[in-house]
């Protein structure tokens, strides 16, 4: 029951590689996909797959520094469905999943928030509502608010360059769009699809796709306009296991939660334990568990407008604006357990890191099964307008001036808020349990007679919580750049360039939570037509443990809506919460942390390019300076806290009243940041390369906010809190990039490259024990003893709780049932974190292996990739919490596969994307996420000039994921995969 009490609590050198797909860096939107070649006079026109996989072994070849791109094959067809999915086959380039669909992008082992993404140069906002609990605080950007239908290409840049915008360490990432006058003439592309989700649970309908580019050019081609439309619905479903675990205990432990020594636990009762962890051994032990089964509808709008104006050869201008709207419902039922550890039975395997293979519970009458109702519905819109004036003055001068105003804005569009649980309970558990020895854990129950768990009519409401985010980024930005080029002399170029870059970030959280867990109304006053059943096992199917033995037979599809209505009107969980305040007549929780970040930069560079002969060969040098200024100014908007009430067995609720406290902090820091690119070419068609660079990460955001949160519920042995630190200084990063490359073919080359990357000024967390607002614990307190004297040493909490109430009626918190915290109790004692840059540094190193080719005429060819990502880190499963540890996340290895046929205008790809377990975070524990592949496909037929049909499959064998924490058997989330198909006609002119 109490999962729901966290939220239900918480809800997941260049040329080293060429682009697994393999496309150009500038858009191919020239190319037209219904032949592989065509005769044009005596010259042969290649098109389609090849063409794109020529051009983007030509930018290989000729660039310097690393980079890899991707690009359309043709104006308006992007190669994947999805941005994140198309980059994920770059080499070295891994995504994360949300839902089944590419979401964000980790690059040689550095993840979402060390990525800097671009749109046509420019820095982009990002904005995002993140966990359920907390004000949101990422800067990573979310690849699934764009369309792939209107991105002309994208191009990943691995190494540092001095004209580039810092922010990432893994990478910058620059998306281009489409540009009215690289295409003269009247163009478009329109397509249309259905995309059949075969998740979906209920049924499975085919939703709708369509998108459409037209440009224009006039004034013999001196005037272009080019607009982008995309509209996407998708609705899909999900079933998932999780579970929470309590930290790693020692073998040698015997207290609450932790195994029992002997035949008895702490308190006394009957215990088994099969094959207990040795006294050296740590070990995990399960706090929840539960199936979760949500229903999503996700609409996606993008849109783009450009002008672009070339008066003379040498003056063009051009104003953009581009536009995405991407909104999410989703519904989930959840049906779980929670444990007391108490009359507990559990088998173990060996250690050092020892794990469960099951773990089970026995009860007296009363425990609950947890049944949740929760919804969340957000919207994110991302708008960008912008401007560009380009001028070649005369004897190789080149200047741009550039500047745009853009924002991302993240807000819930429910009544309720961003996410809101609402608990109910069938209160009758004898016994539960969980086998942890399948890959999905199988939960089972057994009931006290007439208290079936698969009867509505035992269902009562029980706590509930509903929470409300908001995140704003605003990016103003202006940059001038220039250049001269030289003709004769041994400096080929000389650039240089100026930005400024003004960022404004407002977040906000707050939350309304009643923790009535012990049920409100009676079952007899709940409609059993709010919960309505339906088989569990199904809905798991796919995953060993689906249908094992004894697995909950049923769940509930809670109508969570007129249940919240219901209790509403009864007891008043929005306008009379036990924890936080709703704005009247709502159920919106009004802010409790309203925190802003003001960053300013200032960056001008240097750069120059040289080309000379090395042993009478071509070689190639560019030689970069960057510096930057960054100013911070963070302010903070927090509650201020007016006591505690203890309403639960180990739960103490925090009141709060009126009174907030605004705190403003500020930071400032600055770097110089070189970057060094060479190349040669000693025999002919080989090149060798080499770059040194250092690039920087800023911290997240939460990071710099300043102000204190306290985390409730406080538990009563203490309870924890958060600071942040906006004189924290970026992640910095030393950068080193070696690649050999031999173009064998017109199509074919073989590379191999290393890469090896010094991170320093890692954030880590420091923390002081500190009371806070002179909060008590009234479960230590003088009436707490004089309970225990009265009842006995036995006596259980609830049972002081309500001696404490009848002798004591005037310390009854009306609101929430609980006992109030007294003067005279103990101060709680709270852990409070805040970030600081440690003296910490990590290494990460590896290998990138590519092959492209194509086999002669047949139409076949293959891209093949594989990385290897190494660090000097390593979390250590066997070390329990009060050692500190240092890792860091996303490293691990990471390969491709593409077998493609392109010929007499069909062409078709089968792709495999694999990516080895890695650590996805840790606190007191290790998260990791365990190995995951899969398999792609696609095959279009253009069976009429320009008018081309085409097929989609993603995750065509329905693979599987799941995570783990210090041993395989603790699972902490199951999911079953799913297929996705989609079919359409796109026509292009």
């Amino acid at each position: 029951m109490r999962g729901l009490r966290e939220l239900a609590l918480g809800r997941l050198m260049l040329g080293v590689s060429a682009a697994a797909i393999a496309m150009a860096a500038q858009p191919a939107l020239a190319q037209d996909d219904s032949a592989a070649a065509a005769e044009e006079g005596d010259a042969i026109v290649v098109t389609g797959i090849r063409a794109s996989l020529r051009a983007s072994l030509d930018v290989k070849r000729e660039s310097q520094g690393v980079v890899d791109a991707i690009s359309a094959e043709d104006i308006g067809k992007f190669p994947d469905t999805n941005l994140a999915e198309s980059l994920q086959r770059i080499t070295g380039v891994s995504i994360d999943r949300n839902s089944g669909e590419g979401s964000t992008v980790t690059v040689r082992g550095f993840g979402p928030d060390f990525n800097l993404v671009l749109l046509n140069g420019r820095q982009m906002p990002a904005s995002g509502l993140g966990s359920c609990c907390e004000a949101p605080a990422s800067r990573s950007f979310d690849f699934g608010n764009l369309a792939a239908e209107g991105v002309a290409g994208v191009e990943v840049y691995k190494s540092g360059r001095a004209a580039l915008p810092t922010g990432g360490i893994g990478s910058v990432i620059n998306i281009k769009t489409p540009r009215p006058l690289d295409r003269p003439g009247f163009k478009g592309s329109i397509g249309v699809k259905g995309v059949y989700d075969t998740s979906r649970f209920e049924s499975t309908p085919v939703t709708p796709e369509i998108s459409g580019i037209l440009s224009n050019t006039f004034g013999d081609g001196t005037i272009g306009i080019l607009a982008t439309a995309s509209y996407q619905r998708r609705k899909a479903s999900q079933a998932q296991f999780n579970a929470g675990w309590r930290e790693g205990y020692l073998g040698s432990e015997n207290n609450w939660g932790s195994l029992p020594l002997d035949a008895n636990d702490w308190r006394g009762n009957f215990a088994r334990t099969e094959n207990r962890p040795d006294p050296t051994d740590i070990y995990q032990v399960t706090q929840n568990a539960g199936y979760d089964f949500t229903d999503l509808d996700r609409e996606r709008i993008n849109g783009q407008l450009v002008l672009q104006v070339k008066p003379t050869d040498t003056l063009s201008l051009l104003v953009d604006y581009t536009y995405s709207q991407n909104t999410i419902n989703a519904r989930t039922s959840s049906v779980g357990v929670w444990f007391n550890h108490d009359q507990t039975s559990s088998s173990w395997t060996d250690g050092p890191a020892a794990g469960p293979n099951f773990y089970s519970e026995a009860f007296a009458p009363g425990k609950d099964l947890a049944i949740t109702g929760a919804l969340a519905a957000n919207r994110s819109i991302n708008r960008s307008i912008g401007g560009n004036l380009e001028w070649d003055g005369p004897g190789g001068l080149r200047l741009v001036l550039d500047g745009h105003h853009s924002t991302a804005e993240s807000k819930p569009t429910s009544p309720y808020g961003s996410n809101i649980a609402v608990g109910s309970a069938i209160f009758g558990v004898q016994s539960q349990k969980v086998d942890f020895t399948t890959d999905m854990p199988v939960i089972s129950v057994n009931m006290y007679p007439g208290s079936a768990a698969d009867n509505a009519v035992n269902i009562r409401p029980a706590g509930n919580a509903f929470r409300n985010a908001y995140m704003r980024d605003e990016i103003n930005e202006v940059s001038l750049k220039g250049g001269y080029d030289f003709d004769t002399s041994f400096i080929k170029s000389l650039d240089f360039g100026a930005t400024f870059t003004d960022n404004k970030v407002r977040s906000a959280y707050g939350f309304i939570q009643s923790d009535s867990w012990g049920g409100t109304l009676s079952a007899a006053e709940t409609p059993d037509n709010l919960y309505t059943p339906v088989g569990l096992p199904g809905r798991l199917a796919g995953m060993n443990g689906s249908n094992g033995t004894g697995i909950l037979q049923n769940y509930f599809k809670v109508d969570t809506a007129a249940l919240i209505t219901l209790l509403e009107s009864k007891v008043g969980i929005c306008s009379a919460p036990w924890t936080g305040k709703a704005a009247p007549g709502t159920c919106l929780a009004q802010f409790q942390a309203d925190r802003r970040v003001h960053e300013q930069t200032i960056a001008p560079y240097l750069q120059s390019t040289h080309q000379f002969d090395l042993f009478a060969n071509p070689a190639n040098l560019r030689l970069g300076i960057r510096y930057e200024k960054t100013k911070v100014n963070s302010s903070a908007l927090v509650p201020i806290p007016t006591g505690t009430s203890w309403v639960g067995d180990n739960e103490i609720a925090i009141v709060y009243g009126n009174a907030q406290d605004f705190v403003t902090q500020k930071g400032e820091y600055e770097n110089w940041l070189p970057a060094i690119d060479f190349d040669m070419e000693p025999i002919e068609n080989v090149k060798l390369r080499a770059a040194y660079s250092h690039t920087i990460t800023r911290p997240d955001y939460a990071s710099l906010q300043g102000g204190t949160t306290l985390d409730a519920p406080i538990r009563v042995g203490g309870s924890t809190g958060r600071s942040g630190n906006p004189g924290l200084l970026p992640y910095k990063s030393k950068n080193i990039d070696v690649s050999a490359e031999w173009y064998y073919d017109r199509e074919s080359y073989v590379s191999v490259g290393f890469f090896h990357k010094r991170v320093g000024n890692f954030i880590s967390n420091t923390t002081v024990n500190m009371p806070a607002f002179g909060l008590t614990n009234p479960a230590a307190g003088p009436r707490v003893a004089e309970a225990q004297s009265a009842l006995g040493a036995g006596a259980t909490t609830s049972q002081i709780r309500s001696w404490i109430a009848a002798r004591y009626p005037a310390l009854v918190d009306t609101a929430t049932g609980g006992i109030r915290g007294q003067s005279n109790d103990p101060l709680v004692n709270f852990v409070v974190t805040q970030p600081v840059n440690s003296d910490q540094k990590a290494k990460l190193w590896g290998w990138e292996f590519a092959i492209q080719h194509r086999f002669g005429e047949t139409g076949f060819g293959t891209i093949l990739n594989y990385t290897v990502v190494r660090s000097d880190t390593k979390f250590d499963n066997t070390q329990r919490y009060t050692v500190p540890q240092f890792a860091v996340n996303g490293v691990s290895d990471s390969a491709n596969a593409v077998l493609y046929y392109d010929k007499n205008g069909i062409q078709a790809r089968v792709a495999y994307n694999w990516r080895d377990g890695f650590l996805s975070g840790y606190g007191f524990d290790p998260y990791y996420v365990e190995a995951y592949g899969q398999f792609d496909v696609s095959a279009s037929y253009e069976f009429r000039k320009g008018m081309t049909a085409f097929v989609e499959g993603i995750n065509i064998t329905n693979a599987d994921r799941r995570g783990h924490m210090r041993n395989e058997k603790t699972a902490f989330f199951a999911a079953p995969g799913y297929a996705r198909y989609a079919a359409g006609v796109r026509f292009t002119f």
